[in-house]
């Protein structure tokens, strides 16, 4: 079982950590932070920059984290919380990937909620600080306060166009 919970949390942390480098650099992909900005206000976002940073560090965080097993229902609710927000962004898509819609958000949320439940196992930093085993309440609050904070976030942070803007907050030209 521990082989089994390190191959998965080296592998899920490893690609949402990358997910968040692409956001904030042209490492693996990406277009930099100045895309990143761009992405978040396409897709209705506003905070420019500071929005991408958040996201790109939050994802690299919880990403890192996963893969060591560290803080593990901590790394786990910020790991479900950012990709609550991508899943809300691909919600009117439908679930396929194929059409862009939510289901490799969703996937990686089940994941992380699984991993908090479950815990790291003993190859993990939890398990070498004596932290292998956290109480049931913290994984559930953790499995609840994820995908709530993304929710909440998107929220927050969704632009609202005034009439005559588009929805990046550019007036429009005739």
């Amino acid at each position: 079982m521990d082989s089994g919970l390190l191959v998965l949390r080296l592998v899920v942390g490893v690609l949402i950590a990358g997910h968040g480098v692409q956001k904030v650099s042209f490492r693996l992909g990406g277009n930099g932070l100045a895309g990143g900005t761009e992405e978040f206000r396409r897709d209705g976002f506003r905070g420019g920059r500071l929005t991408a940073l958040a996201a790109g560090g939050s994802q690299i965080g919880a990403g890192l984290f996963l893969a060591a097993g560290l803080l593990t229902p901590l790394a786990a609710m910020a790991a479900m919380g950012v990709m609550t927000v991508a899943g809300t962004v691909k919600w009117h898509k439908g679930l396929w990937v194929q059409n862009d819609g939510y289901e490799y958000p969703l996937v990686l949320v089940t994941v992380a909620a699984a991993l908090a439940l479950t815990g790291p196992g003993h190859w993990s930093l939890d398990d070498l600080l004596g932290l292998g085993t956290w109480p049931l309440w913290v994984s559930l609050a953790a499995i609840v306060a994820g995908p709530g904070s993304g929710l909440l976030t998107r929220s927050v942070l969704r632009y609202a166009p005034a009439a005559g803007d588009t929805t990046d907050g550019r007036p429009r030209h005739a």
